[in-house]
This record gives C-alpha cells, structure tokens and sequence, in this order.
C-alpha cells in the first residue's frame, strides 16, 4: 500500500493531501529513510512522522485497505 494512503486508512493523518505536503517536506520516514508518497509500506515497517517539535515513531502492524475508526489503530503499534 502506498504510504500516504496508509497514512490516511491508519488515521495517522487525516487527509490524504496533508500526507503527500508532510512527504514532500521530509517530515515523514519510513525506516529512518525519507520518503515520497508513493513508497510501498508493508508490516514491519517503521514510519516516523514529525509534528512540528513532536516525533511519533509506530511500526505498521498489518495492511488494510479500509477500517473502521475504532479499528484503525489496530494496523499499527507505538513505539
């Protein structure tokens, strides 16, 4: 999946568009390399998104293509 889609299902981010800006201004890692929206995303997987002077580190546990909100924040762990 790609990661601003995953970004936004997880509810990591709210909106897709807000997930591409936050990948295009290298505010968003995926194992501690920068990455573009497009880059596949699979379990196991450490993501890294800055929040202005916050961090949030979550490995993706699973894949899904849709969930509810209560399920979302199954498809991945903090760290």
């Amino acid at each position: 999946m790609r990661l601003d889609k995953f970004l936004k299902v997880s509810r990591l981010i709210k909106r897709r568009t807000v997930a591409n800006e936050a990948c295009d201004n290298e505010r968003v890692y995926v194992n501690d390399k920068p990455a573009k929206p497009s880059v596949n995303v699979k379990p196991g997987d450490i993501i890294t998104i800055a929040f202005g002077n916050k961090e949030r580190k979550v490995r993706v546990l699973e894949i899904k293509e849709t969930v509810k909100k209560d399920e979302a924040e199954s498809m991945y762990e903090d760290i």
